[in-house]
């Protein structure tokens, strides 16, 4: 393995996977870019990484495996979860899973860098959450509902639309919605 501190960018948009990279390497740091895990966990096992971002949800695959693959070969390594389908649910579990943060699609670079940092010793998770204790409307706290009974019912979409009465395509048409906001 390389002793090189290294950014590990893993995203299935292509488009948005370069932006990403382009504008990281501008930054002044040296950036690996994986847009499948198969091809990120190659990395990891090659290339030791100081930071990772990780988007949520790879071409089906799951990001939460692979950031548990990558914070048990390397725990040092500081991961950033990026996603366009956020919810409470994801966000504790990507936590509990070692990330030591979770950003909305689009973030901002500077909010990415932020999250990057190495330097500050307080936790951002606490600023994030404190951020968001806005009232949550009807339609939210429906898609919360959905993603936190999802994730007990271990992304069985049958389990999970019995366990909500509903059926399983109207389960799967709401899961296909970007999430509302608040």
């Amino acid at each position: 393995m390389t002793d090189m501190t290294d950014i590990l960018i893993v995203d299935d948009d292509s488009a948005f996977l370069t932006t990403l990279t382009r504008m990281m390497q501008r930054q002044g740091h040296q950036i690996h870019a994986a847009d499948t895990v198969s091809a990120a966990q190659d990395l990891i096992d090659t290339t030791r990484f100081s930071r990772a971002i990780l988007d949520l949800n790879l071409q089906g695959d799951s990001g939460l495996k692979l950031l548990a693959y990558l914070v048990d070969r390397q725990p040092e390594c500081r991961v950033v979860i990026l996603t366009g389908y956020a919810s409470i649910a994801t966000t504790v579990e990507a936590m509990k899973h070692g990330a030591c943060d979770y950003l909305c699609k689009p973030a901002t670079l500077p909010d990415i860098l932020k999250s990057l940092a190495l330097d500050t010793d307080e936790t951002e998770t606490d600023t994030m959450l404190s951020d968001h204790y806005d009232t949550m409307s009807p339609k939210r706290i429906e898609w919360e509902h959905i993603q936190r009974t999802l994730m007990e019912h271990n992304g069985n979409i049958s389990a999970t639309a019995r366990a909500l009465n509903m059926h399983r395509r109207t389960l799967q048409r709401k899961l296909q919605k970007k999430p509302v906001n608040k």
